[in-house]
């Protein structure tokens, strides 16, 4: 078999499509007509899959298992669901599951270091954001076996490795395979929609879209994590998996539609695979960039930050605390205060730990001690591993001694940490933090960090830092 025909019998395509219920006329009894060009173009990618003639179509949905940690690939041999949760359970459909392929691509991911397989299935029926893309594509083509597959709340990176691995076990399996990516984009593009209006909503759309239509998956791994969040996006996740499993191919792309009339954006786009294009290996360009960044950003950090990453590598490579390192400047031997250090890998959270008050000698100690802790403690994430240490960026916050809190008019999410206590309860929000724009929720989200009711009788302190990064 020639290099060309191995990649016809691997991925021949991948399509993203929307999963508005109310598409379907079962749901939509009339309404769907104002999203007719979706269910045109919809329709259109349909045939194409038709067309490409599939043994297997991979089908990832934001709507699917979902963990933090894990991606999980829909066990057994057959499902079946149902629009039953928007009062229409004659919309359904039935499929059998391509059970090699779940078990061999559970295997390629684990052998990657991918968390990925068939594990914690807690509703083995398919989701809406399955059912709807079936009920296009059955109706014209049904020789095909489903892997269902979830997203997680792994970086971007990590979802497009997932899609490389797909290619490789369709490749070696012999499968003709197409990717049918479901997602909505953007939620939050009218004030009267269900979800309101942001500024990120339609700007979201339109680079989204413009991607699309270049074909360019580069772009979607660029997103950065915070401007997703307030555009309430719904499908990137899975358009990335999509992405991985081209990679390295040539495509065909085309943007069949663009919609939102209702505040939720729907894209429906075609990638059709026309041969190799190793300019097109976006997993290896992504992962050259980030070791670029991080040249440059560990030759800009200060002694804060590099103290922080110096001993947290040296605990993580060896097992062992660093020693102190010399040349440091005197405040840092002498001062005593609290300090937190912050873990972000790919723009999300990796690992947060700090002190209110000083517990070491010096600020240098209180800064090792806690990058160990923030990398290794902190109970929402698992110990940061050897092959992520060049990926994480540090900041550092030195606190000032806490005050009471006299006058809440005074208080400054941007400039100003605050501290509640109950009792033996006490809890801690550092300022300037994205997201968190008053006062009022500043104290909300430190109430609950350190599960204390608003009822209760609480303390308030106020303190400042200076941030190193």
């Amino acid at each position: 078999m020639s290099a060309k025909e191995a990649i016809y019998m691997s991925v021949a395509g991948g399509f993203i499509v929307p999963h508005p219920p109310i598409i379907l006329p079962e749901v939509g009894k009339g309404e769907e007509r104002a999203i007719s060009a979706t269910a045109k173009a919809y329709a259109e990618a349909a045939n194409r899959i038709a067309i490409l003639k599939p043994d297997t179509v991979i089908l990832t949905s934001p709507h699917a298992e979902l963990y933090a940690d894990y991606f999980h690939i829909a066990p057994g041999l057959e499902a079946s669901g149902d629009m039953s949760q928007f009062s229409a359970p004659q919309a359904k459909v039935k499929v059998k599951y391509d059970s090699e392929f779940v078990k061999a691509l559970s295997e390629k991911a684990q052998s990657e270091g991918i968390r990925a397989g068939t594990l914690g299935e807690r509703d083995p029926s398919l989701d809406h954001g399955s059912v709807i893309p079936l009920r296009f594509i059955l109706p014209v083509y049904s020789d095909s076996r489903v892997v269902r597959i979830g997203l997680s709340g792994f970086s971007a990176r990590e979802h497009y490795r997932l899609g490389e691995c797909i290619a490789d076990v369709a490749r070696s399996l012999g499968r003709r395979t197409v990717i049918v990516a479901s997602g909505d984009l953007s939620h939050k593009l009218k004030d009267d929609g269900p979800y309101g209006f942001a500024a990120e909503g339609p700007e979201f759309d339109e680079k989204i879209t413009a991607a699309m239509a270049d074909g360019d998956f580069m772009r979607f791994l660029d997103f950065d994590e915070n401007f997703c969040d307030k555009a309430a996006e719904c499908g990137l996740r899975s358009f990335i998996i999509m992405a991985g499993a081209l990679d390295g191919m040539k495509v065909k792309p085309e943007l069949l539609s663009y919609e939102g009339p209702f505040g939720v954006g729907y894209a429906v786009a075609s990638f059709e695979v026309t041969g190799e294009d190793k300019e097109r290996r976006f997993g290896e360009i992504y992962d050259v960039i980030q070791t670029e960044k991080a040249i440059a950003r560990k030759a800009s950090e200060d002694e804060y930050v590099r103290l922080a990453r110096l001993s947290l590598e040296t605990f993580i490579n060896t097992g062992r605390r660093a020693e102190l390192p010399d040349g440091l400047p005197e405040k840092m031997l002498s001062e005593r205060c609290g300090a937190f250090v912050t873990l972000k890998k790919d723009g999300m959270l990796r690992g947060c730990i700090g002190t209110i008050e000083p517990a070491s000698d010096c600020i240098a100690e209180e800064i090792m001690n806690n990058a160990v802790s923030a990398g290794t403690q902190d109970p929402r994430f698992d110990s940061v591993e050897k092959t992520e240490l060049n990926e994480l960026i540090y900041s550092v916050d030195v606190l000032s001694p806490a005050r009471p809190v006299v006058d809440r008019n005074k208080l400054d999410a941007r400039k100003y940490g605050v501290i509640v206590t109950a009792g033996y309860k006490r809890g801690l929000l550092l300022p300037d933090i994205e997201g968190v724009d008053t006062p009022d929720e500043q104290i909300a989200i430190a109430l609950r960090k350190a599960g204390i009711n608003k009822r209760e009788k609480y303390t308030l302190e106020y303190f400042e830092v200076v941030r190193h990064n």
